[in-house]
């Protein structure tokens, strides 16, 4: 297990707009590296095959609200009509513990995280964050359609979240204009040892 000097871990944020190809780069991270990924929670209903608690905590939107009046969030948002929300000890817990860990979430969590973070003793300096950019909507456009999951409606949605998303990029440690399944990846691996080595 990566450790560093104060022997904490570190928190990898992975953030880009859907379809740009964050969930590919974090399996492949995962895959390749010892860190792990911090399970978001949601109210969305649960896409074929995802398991509770593993891909997500899926919560009635009654038990999120629970949660919201004990605090017990560094950030919640509702995206597309759901709720979603990154616990406290989901992150505290185990970056304590000296492990890194990984969370794929979209920017308005991101930001919040971050300066979060940048008060809390347990995280400051201990957070990184890289943002997929897809090369252009054009192509977002291509790989949202070819992914076959989502309606024309959906797209187009997704496609003007995706315009916003994208201005918020220059707030984030580094930037990675996609390329290539293997190509992204490889250039978040060179990021998260470098990032490493750097706290070690």
């Amino acid at each position: 297990m990566s450790t560093n000097a104060t022997g904490k871990g570190v928190l990898f944020i992975i953030s880009g707009p859907a379809g740009s190809g964050k969930t590919t780069i974090c399996d492949g991270l995962m895959e390749k590296e010892s860190l792990k990924r911090i399970v978001t929670s949601t109210t969305r209903s649960p896409r074929q095959g995802e398991v509770d608690g593993l891909d997500y905590h899926f919560l009635s939107p009654e038990d999120f609200k629970i949660k919201i009046k004990e605090d017990a969030f560094y950030e919640y948002a509702t995206v597309h009509s759901n709720y979603y929300g990154t616990q406290k000890a989901d992150i505290l817990t185990p970056i304590l513990a000296g492990e890194n860990l990984l969370l794929n979430i979209d920017v308005q969590g991101a930001k919040t995280i971050t300066e979060k973070a940048s008060e809390d003793e347990a995280l400051n300096g201990h957070l990184v964050s890289i943002f997929i950019m897809p090369p252009s909507l054009e192509e977002l456009n291509t790989r949202l359609q070819n992914r076959g999951t989502d309606s024309e409606e959906e797209i187009e949605r997704r496609l003007t979240v995706a315009r916003s998303e994208m201005k918020e990029e220059k707030h984030y440690d580094y930037t990675i204009i996609s390329q290539s399944k293997s190509a992204d990846l490889e250039a978040v691996l060179e990021i998260y040892r470098k990032e490493v080595a750097r706290l070690r």
